[in-house]
């Protein structure tokens, strides 16, 4: 994988991600809340955090892991393995989560559609980490 296509799916992710958690930092305690029973779909463990303790930890996250796929100075290979570990919790949650997927536990639902879409980070995230890019 050349460079145009790291620096293609990095800026992509990256900036999507970025805003994301950008977006989340000011949210109040009721959506904190919301977005923690979402988490613990996947992690249960995240119910032992305050809403405002999730809600902050999710979205310095992402700011996180957003500039680092924007920054071109952050390896491909580190970029990647961290792209697809946050890919990987956000597919948990969707398979974890009964109303998002469809009786077979893939497929999703109506309501599933917006996550089902978090495995392309996944797959951006494996192109990412084994590119020969270093």
């Amino acid at each position: 994988m050349g460079i145009l296509s790291n620096a293609a799916l990095r800026t992509a992710a990256g900036a999507f991600i970025l805003n994301s958690g950008i977006n989340k930092w000011n949210m109040d305690e009721e959506t904190y809340g919301y977005l923690k029973s979402m988490g613990s779909a996947a992690t249960p463990a995240v119910n032992k955090l305050s809403n405002k303790q999730f809600g902050k930890g999710l979205s310095a996250a992402e700011i996180t892991l957003g500039a680092a796929l924007l920054c071109p100075l952050v390896p491909a290979k580190l970029a990647g393995l961290s792209l697809t570990a946050f890919g990987a919790g956000l597919v948990a949650m969707y398979l974890n989560t009964d109303e998002y997927t469809e009786a077979d536990g893939i497929r999703p639902t109506q309501e599933g559609i917006p996550f089902a879409k978090d495995i392309f980070l996944v797959s951006s995230g494996l192109a990412l980490l084994t590119s020969k890019k270093k």
